[in-house]
């Protein structure tokens, strides 16, 4: 009994400790994609701005200092990030950067990959749906 209690636990932990490691590349990414210097010159960012979203972006520059904040909360980094960096940038140029690197939406669902797992499957029955449709297989009850 006690040997599947700890295999139980052990999985457990693995696919806890997989799931934290996928939001830390997802916040690694949400640094690395982005050509910061770029923005800064774009939105005219002071020297002030450029200097904070540089430390920012080298806030938890590794796994560990990263997890100790996000061990409980893994996906709250987004929240946490892009507030940040809207109070860096104010609003009206935080509103640009946002449209122009996530077309508009916000970064927190772009980096939630976990929502849209199944968007392709949903994706294909809708297509499927309006092929049926517009070949008159509907059904009559």
């Amino acid at each position: 009994m006690k040997k599947i209690l700890i295999a139980v636990l052990l999985t457990g932990t693995f696919s806890l400790s997989f799931a934290q490691s996928d939001y830390y590349n997802d916040y690694r990414r949400s640094i690395s994609d982005i050509n910061w210097q770029t923005v800064a010159t774009e939105l005219l960012l002071s020297v002030a701005q450029v200097n904070q979203l540089n430390s920012l972006n080298n806030r938890y520059d590794n796994y560990d200092s990263w997890n100790r904040v996000y061990v409980s909360h893994p996906d709250r980094w987004r929240e946490d990030r892009y507030y940040e960096i809207e109070r860096i940038m104010g609003r009206e140029k935080y509103m640009k950067f946002k449209n122009k690197y996530y077309k508009g939406q916000n970064p927190v669902a772009v980096y939630n990959r976990n929502k849209n797992n199944d968007k392709k499957y949903k994706n294909k029955k809708y297509k499927a749906y309006k092929a049926d449709k517009k070949h008159g297989h509907h059904d009559h009850h």
